[in-house]
């Protein structure tokens, strides 16, 4: 798996993007976001039973991912087809403010390391700052959804620009090397 410090794959996937029928689809290329953050999370099958809980989750909270100019991408490798019937037959991923992707080939799903033995994603997230490069990357198990509440809270604090202290939220102090080197010093100098 794709983690902090490699550069995230390029991709030109088809995407569900809304309900309507005349509307839905669309193409999203790596390109279009280019200079800002993302936040691409893949998960392993539509019209499951964890993935939606996610999925809309992501949704709530994507005016907050926004704000912190970051783009929410949702990627698995059903179908545009099969994203658009879920989504309209969902009642909590019916307004979904970010496009489905759909990976059918499986191509990059694969440059990330997240297929399955199945053949299909883990659930798995990764935050990619404005140079294309991972600033986080995480999987958890098939059984357990994630928390994009602490996805928001790890890309607030990497856009932060300074260390952090774990449990950081915004408005919290950073941390500062030199004040925690100078105090160590000090009770070791005590001792």
């Amino acid at each position: 798996m794709l983690s902090v410090g490699d550069r995230f794959p390029d991709y030109s996937l088809p995407a569900c993007v809304g309900n309507d029928p005349e509307n839905a689809f669309t193409v999203v290329n790596s390109s279009d976001h280019s200079g800002r953050w993302r936040v691409i999370f893949f998960w392993p099958y539509d019209f499951t039973f964890v993935c939606p809980t996610e999925i809309a989750a992501f949704g709530r909270l994507n005016e907050q991912f926004t704000e912190n100019d970051a783009q929410v991408l949702g990627v698995s490798a059903d179908s545009k087809y099969v994203h658009y019937a879920w989504r309209v037959t969902h009642p909590d991923l019916q307004d979904l403010p970010f496009p489905m992707l759909a990976d059918t080939g499986r191509d990059l799903i694969s440059a990330c390391g997240v297929m399955t033995d199945n053949g299909v994603a883990d659930r798995a997230t990764f935050l990619v700052d404005p140079d294309g490069v991972i600033q986080f990357s995480m999987t958890t198990p098939m059984v357990v959804g994630r928390n994009p509440e602490e996805v928001l809270r790890i890309l607030q604090a990497a856009r932060n620009g300074h260390m952090v202290a774990c449990n950081w939220h915004p408005g919290d102090a950073a941390l500062d090397a030199a004040e925690l080197m100078s105090a160590m010093r000090q009770d070791a100098s005590a001792a």
